[in-house]
């Protein structure tokens, strides 16, 4: 243990209640930023894995086609023209097999969908009637870019399978129409009627999801909404998701289709959670401030009480860096202590506030509070705490080394 280290210790404990408010602040501080953190990036990478299993890394939609615009340059009449290069998009793949098939050649791709979709179809049952939207899936490869198959949460997959006019509907329309695995319904479209039977019942947790979507074979939907070939969408499943929005644009130039990221198709709700990570992170660290503060205070207040011991240490030989390690070391003391009770506060706080009821049922679905568990939330907080308190310490530390012992002595020392 150095000299300066002892110093700094006998100075610390000569002023305990400052020295305990500031390292309670610091506590606090790092404590409470780990348990907002966890808290909402928790939210938000449950909402993210709830879309992803939902609607996919990607999706690969309208087809893409080039147009020339021709505007005259001088006025009514004039042979000079300014040809100028656009695009339009035409809604729907044509050729489904051959893309799919082109998509598959991407190295991030692993599965991919095709999907045929239908919106605001009145379906019937014997209590009521609602609207849906049709998609037409071929299973297989749809439970490969999906969590389809663990979200059934009555009936099975084979019975829909094996139905010829099975069909699988989301929880929320089928309480809304009293439906249960087995009973029919119809379903209208131009003017035509057909009976469904309701093979299996499945819940994302999306409400938005699980009160419209209506999953149907693909050759049933093709019959019912008369479109024999085409289909309205790819849904694509990545090894690498967070490279969706570069692989997006990648695929958009090669396949002259519109492709999105899931980045690109939910950023509103991104940027909300965004903002409330941030935002709680500005509150909570107003605690790491007032530790600063405190630290700044007390360190100043030692500086006046310990002007004599300072000019005995002067006159020792200790040198102004001496002096300023002294008080900076006091700094580094309480950061020790306030970031590791700081740690273990968060670490205890993140896992109860796992385990406190909560029911949310709107844009996702849980009974309780979703953290997440992440060594960055702990270095952040304690980064935070390091250069707010070293800071504020500073200033004291440089203030005790400008000190001269004779100047202490007459009584002149400022």
């Amino acid at each position: 243990m150095s000299p300066n280290f002892r110093i700094a210790l006998r100075f610390l404990t000569a002023k305990k209640r400052s020295m305990v408010m500031s390292l309670s602040c610091i506590i606090l501080g790092i404590g409470l930023f780990v348990i907002t953190q966890s808290a909402t990036r928790g939210f938000e990478q449950f909402f993210i894995k709830t879309i992803l299993g939902s609607d996919g890394a990607a999706r690969v939609e309208d087809k893409r086609q080039a147009t020339i615009q021709s505007i005259s340059a001088g006025g009514y009449g004039s042979p000079f023209e300014i040809q100028i290069q656009d695009r339009k998009y035409i809604e729907g793949i044509d050729y489904p097999e051959q893309l799919k098939r082109s998509v598959m050649t991407f190295p991030n791709v692993t599965a991919v969908s095709e999907i045929l979709h239908g919106s605001n179809v009145t379906i019937r049952s014997s209590f009521k009637d609602d609207t849906v939207q049709i998609f037409g899936i071929n299973i297989d490869d749809h439970l490969r870019v999906s969590d389809l198959g663990s979200q059934i949460v009555q009936g099975t997959l084979d019975q829909f399978r094996t139905a010829p006019d099975g069909a699988m509907l989301g929880r929320v329309m089928a309480d809304r129409l009293h439906l249960d695995v087995g009973d029919a319904f119809q379903l209208d479209v131009s003017g035509q009627s057909r009976t469904y039977r309701l093979s299996a019942i499945y819940e994302t947790g999306i409400e938005d999801i699980d009160k419209v979507r209506l999953f149907l074979k693909m050759e049933q939907a093709r019959s019912l909404l008369k479109k024999p070939t085409g289909a309205s969408y790819l849904q694509l499943s990545l090894v690498d998701v967070t490279r969706a929005q570069s692989d997006a644009m990648w695929m958009e130039g090669v396949l002259d289709h519109r492709v999105r990221g899931w980045q690109d198709r939910q950023k509103e709700w991104l940027g909300v959670f965004r903002a409330l990570a941030i935002s709680t992170a500005i509150t909570v660290t107003v605690f790491t401030l007032i530790a600063a503060l405190a630290m700044f205070n007390t360190l100043a207040m030692i500086v006046l009480e310990k002007t004599k011991d300072i000019a005995i240490l002067r006159s020792m030989g200790y040198t102004r860096e001496d002096i300023s390690r002294i008080f900076l070391w006091q700094a580094v003391i309480v950061l020790a202590l306030g970031s590791l009770g700081g740690c273990i506060l968060g670490a205890l706080g993140t896992f109860a506030v796992s385990r406190v009821p909560l029911q949310i049922s709107t844009l996702f679905k849980t009974n309780t509070f979703i953290v997440s568990w992440s060594v960055s939330y702990y270095i952040e907080a304690v980064l935070i705490s390091v250069v707010m308190v070293m800071i504020a310490s500073l200033v004291p530390s440089r203030r005790a080394a400008r000190l001269e012992p004779g100047d202490i002595i007459r009584g002149t020392a400022q």
